[in-house]
C-alpha cells in the first residue's frame, strides 16, 4: 500500500500537466481566501459575532460562503446563489417537460445550455439575497445605516463577488482538479477549523475535558462512517442478450448497474434546514421592521430552535422525508428500464420493461431508508451533543463534515484518475 502510494506520488510530481493543474487549484483557492478576508465597510464586529452565535441558519449559509459571510466580506454570498440556481434548474427539469427535454435529449449541448441558464439565474438570486442580508443586518445593528446609494453599491459589490467565485470555481473545474464550486466550499470549511479549535480550547475548562475527548472520538467515528457510506452502493447485475453473428453464437457480456446508498448526497440536509430556518429569517426581518403582530411568533420560534431535542427531532424527520423525495425525483426507474430494454440488456431473472422498472424502484426504496437515516443522524449529531453535554462550540457540524469528506474523496478520485492515465 505504501509503495503504491509513493509510486503514484512520483508519477504526479514527474508529470508537468498534473503539476500545473495542482498549482492552478492552489492559486485559485488562495485568491478565494484573500477575497474572503476583505470586508464591506461599516461592520460592527461585536454585533456580527453575537448575531452568528444565535442564528443557525446563517451558520449554514456561512458554510456555503466559505466563511465569507461571518466576516461580511465582498464574497459574503459565496457560491450559495449558484447552488440555489442549480437546485432550481434541477427541479425545473421535473416540473417543466421542455426543460427536461432540453437537458436530457440534446446531449452535451443540452447540458451546456442547462449550465448557462443556471448562470443567468444566479444573478437575480444574488441580488435578492444581497438586499435581504443587508437590510436584515442593518436592522440588527451589525452594519451602519446605509444611504440609498451606499445600499445599491454594496448590493452590486457582493453580487459581483458571488459571480466572481462562480467563475473561479468553473475555472478550477476546467483547468484544475475536481469540482471547483465544491472545492471552494471545502476550503472555507477547512479554514474555519483552526479558529474553532483555538476558541474551543480557550473557552474550555478542566471539567469539560472528558466531554471534548468524547466529541473527538465521535468526530473520528463519524468521519469514518461518512467515508464508508459515501462509497457504498448496491450493484445490480446486468446481462446482454446473445447475438448471432454469422455462424457463431456470441454470448452476452455482463456488467452491473451501481445504485449509491447516498443517492441524494447532501441536498436533503440543505432542503430540510432551509425549510426549518427560513421562517426564522422572515420573522427576524418582520421584527426588525417593527411588526408587533409577529413578535410572539418570533419569540416562540426562537425558543423552538434553541431546544436541541425538539429542533433535532423535527430536523431528523424532514431530512428523511426530503431524502426520499429527492431520490424519487432524480432517480427514474422507468427511464433506466427503457434504456436497458433498447440496448438489449436485462436484469437476470427479471422481465424487461415494467417488471424491471418495478424491481429497480423497489431496490431504490429499500436502500434509501438506511441512507436517509444516516443523513438524518449526521444532520442532528451536533444537536444531540449539545443536548447531552451543553457544549455549543462544536468545531465541525454534521453538514460541514459530510460536505468536507465527500469533496475530499472526490478530489482524491479525480487526482488518482489523472495519475492512472499516465501509468498506461
Amino acid at each position: 500500500m505504501l509503495s503504491r502510494f509513493i509510486h503514484k506520488l512520483e508519477l504526479a510530481l514527474a508529470d508537468r500537466e498534473i503539476r500545473m493543474r495542482v498549482a492552478f487549484l492552489i492559486a485559485a483557492l488562495a485568491a478565494f481566501r484573500i477575497l474572503a478576508s476583505i470586508p464591506i465597510p461599516g461592520v460592527n464586529r461585536a454585533a456580527l459575532a453575537a448575531f452568528f452565535a444565535n442564528n443557525q441558519f446563517f451558520g449554514l449559509l456561512n458554510i456555503f460562503s466559505g466563511g465569507g459571510l461571518s466576516r461580511l466580506s465582498i464574497v459574503m454570498l459565496g457560491v450559495g446563489p449558484y447552488i440555489t440556481a442549480s437546485i432550481i434548474m434541477q427541479l425545473a427539469t421535473i416540473i417543466f417537460p421542455a426543460v427536461k427535454a432540453a437537458y436530457s435529449e440534446e446531449g452535451e449541448t443540452g447540458r451546456a445550455k442547462f449550465i448557462q441558464w443556471s448562470r443567468f439565474l444566479t444573478i437575480p438570486i444574488a441580488v435578492l439575497q444581497g438586499v435581504g442580508f443587508l437590510v436584515l443586518l442593518e436592522n440588527q445593528g451589525v452594519i451602519a445605516p446605509l444611504s440609498a446609494a451606499a445600499l445599491v453599491a454594496n448590493i452590486a459589490l457582493i453580487a459581483a463577488g458571488s459571480l466572481l467565485l462562480m467563475w473561479i470555481g468553473e475555472l478550477v473545474t476546467e483547468f484544475g482538479i475536481g469540482n471547483g464550486v465544491s472545492l471552494i466550499i471545502f476550503a472555507g470549511i477547512m479554514a474555519r477549523i483552526p479558529n474553532a479549535i483555538s476558541e474551543t480550547l480557550f473557552a474550555s475548562s478542566a471539567a469539560n475535558i472528558p466531554a471534548y475527548l468524547a466529541f473527538v472520538l465521535l468526530a473520528v467515528a463519524m468521519t469514518y462512517a461518512v467515508v464508508v457510506v459515501s462509497d457504498a452502493e448496491r450493484s445490480i447485475p446486468i446481462a446482454y442478450a446473445r447475438a448471432v453473428r454469422g455462424a457463431a453464437l456470441a454470448s452476452g457480456a455482463g456488467t452491473y448497474l451501481p445504485i449509491r446508498l447516498l443517492q441524494a448526497g447532501v441536498i436533503p440536509i440543505i432542503f430540510a434546514l432551509s425549510l426549518l430556518l427560513l421562517p426564522q429569517m422572515a420573522l427576524q426581518v418582520a421584527t426588525g421592521l417593527h411588526v408587533s403582530a409577529l413578535a410572539g411568533a418570533a419569540l416562540w420560534y426562537s425558543r423552538f430552535l434553541s431546544n436541541p431535542w425538539e429542533y433535532g427531532a423535527v430536523y431528523f424527520f424532514f431530512v428523511v422525508v426530503f431524502t426520499y423525495f429527492y431520490t424519487a425525483v432524480t432517480f427514474e426507474p422507468a427511464r433506466i428500464a427503457d434504456n436497458l430494454q433498447k440496448s438489449g440488456a436485462f436484469v437476470p431473472g427479471v422481465r424487461p420493461g415494467p417488471e424491471t422498472e418495478r424491481y429497480l424502484a423497489n431496490v431504490v426504496h429499500r436502500i434509501t431508508f438506511p441512507g436517509a437515516v444516516f443523513l438524518g443522524f449526521i444532520a442532528v449529531a451536533p444537536s444531540i451533543i449539545q443536548g447531552l453535554t451543553g457544549i455549543t462550540t462544536l468545531i465541525l457540524g454534521g453538514t460541514a463534515l459530510l460536505i468536507a469528506v465527500q469533496v475530499a474523496l472526490d478530489l482524491a478520485q479525480k487526482l488518482d484518475a489523472q495519475i492512472s492515465l499516465r501509468e498506461y
